[in-house]
């Protein structure tokens, strides 16, 4: 399924977020400022296709905007009736291997947002494809109201263990400011021209 598209978008920002909206408001607001900040700059988000949650928040957000979403969900969610037929295009798979390779494909940065088990797995898993030189795009930890404060000290520790290098860690970058991060993401992920660079 897909909507007529007027222009290409300036840059693609695949988000890994959760599926429920989390017992913070913070969660949520920091959900639709990333997709205002998508949206206002002719970009198009790249998420699970879900409307539940910060998922769907982040996807409202964007469209309302003038962003464009390309949500990409396994059949068996579709027919469970948690799909985003909202989206710019609706793109629907028979796996979560097939879900995960597409929104890879079609993202120029990554970003999770608060989340839980499968945005962990999504984010280490796009974080250990850049470590063994699947991809060289840029991969993004947004930190909402220190929701990620354990983790970072999780991964601290392991590189004092020797487990992790700090070169690994230097392949991904967190921060709780959307306005530092986002565009630190997007332009390393390789908006150039000095037309989208301003807009941003």
């Amino acid at each position: 399924m897909e909507r007529q598209m007027t222009r290409e978008p300036a840059f693609s920002l695949c988000v890994y977020c959760g599926s429920r909206p989390g017992a913070d408001p913070t969660y949520a607001a920091a959900a639709r400022h990333v997709g205002e900040w998508i949206g206002q700059r002719g970009g198009q988000l790249v998420y699970g296709g879900g409307r539940n949650g910060l998922m769907g928040l982040v996807a409202q957000a964007t469209l309302a905007a003038g962003g464009r979403v390309v949500g990409v969900i396994p059949r068996a969610l579709v027919e469970r009736e948690w799909a985003n037929t909202d989206c710019s295009e609706l793109l629907v798979v028979e796996t979560m291997h097939e879900r995960k390779r597409e929104m890879a494909e079609r993202a120029d940065a990554f970003l999770a947002l608060p989340g839980g088990i499968g945005t962990f797995e999504e984010f280490f898993e796009v974080w250990t494809w850049r470590q063994l030189g699947y991809h060289d795009k840029p991969v993004g930890l947004l930190n909402v109201a220190g929701y990620y404060d354990g983790l970072m000290q999780f991964l601290a520790a392991s590189v004092d263990h020797q487990f992790m290098g700090p070169w690994q860690m230097d392949l991904m970058v967190s921060d709780s400011e959307i306005e530092r991060l986002l565009p630190a993401l997007v332009q390393a992920g390789g908006v150039t021209a000095a037309d989208r660079l301003d807009a941003i």
